[in-house]
């Protein structure tokens, strides 16, 4: 009985959501007939949106939950960084080098892919950026080209996305607070590494 009553006033995906806007700053945006609920946060001339989307229909229905920043990325630099499992050798991304950055722990704990080793190693040579990515359960964390058509909306050249995706609803207060946070530091970080510029991409994506 206790278990039931747990499950009956456990706060709704909505509900979390939207206090986590509150929290940050954020502004929650509620979805309709076609399009989900979303968290939209202003970081700087950033926009970090989060939401979801599913894939397939009955038993195959597979949910996800995303995070993505649209920038202007200066210099073509990309990467992706994941957990190791039981496949990580089987997934291989084009164009890039699996790369060891001289952290054990961390090395040992992910697979980081980049065109730029230089640039993926000055990127995670800070150990409060590689501890909010260890604190984060099943991250794929990583830039996409919009050049590879990875989005339906066309985006103006030079204009590719910083981009968070996992299986499930994340509805965790404080998984949620880390993302954005680890959204909000890379994107300074890419800034830093002038990687980026820190000037406002003028895309939406809601």
């Amino acid at each position: 009985m206790d278990f039931f009553k747990a499950e009956k006033f456990r706060p709704s995906k909505e509900d979390i959501w939207r206090q986590i806007a509150n929290e940050i700053g954020g502004e929650f945006i509620p979805g309709g007939f076609w399009k989900k609920d979303a968290l939209e946060f202003s970081h700087k001339h950033w926009t970090i949106v989060l939401d979801s989307f599913s894939e397939g229909q009955g038993h195959n229905r597979k949910v996800y939950t995303r995070i993505r920043a649209p920038f202007i990325n200066k210099d073509g630099f990309y990467f992706n960084i994941y957990r190791k499992n039981i496949f990580s050798d089987v997934f291989k991304t084009l164009g890039m080098q699996d790369i060891e950055i001289g952290y054990p722990f961390f090395d040992d704990e992910f697979v980081i892919k980049s065109n730029a080793e230089t640039k993926i190693k000055q990127l995670l040579n800070s150990d409060a950026l590689r501890k909010l990515i260890q604190d984060i359960p099943r991250i794929n964390f990583q830039i996409k080209d919009s050049e590879r058509k990875f989005f339906i909306k066309t985006f103006p050249k030079g204009v590719d996305m910083l981009y968070f995706q996992c299986r499930h609803i994340v509805d965790d207060p404080d998984n949620l607070k880390n993302l954005f946070l680890l959204f909000s530091t890379v994107l300074e970080r890419l800034v830093q590494m002038d990687s980026a510029y820190e000037d406002d991409p003028e895309i939406e994506i809601i």
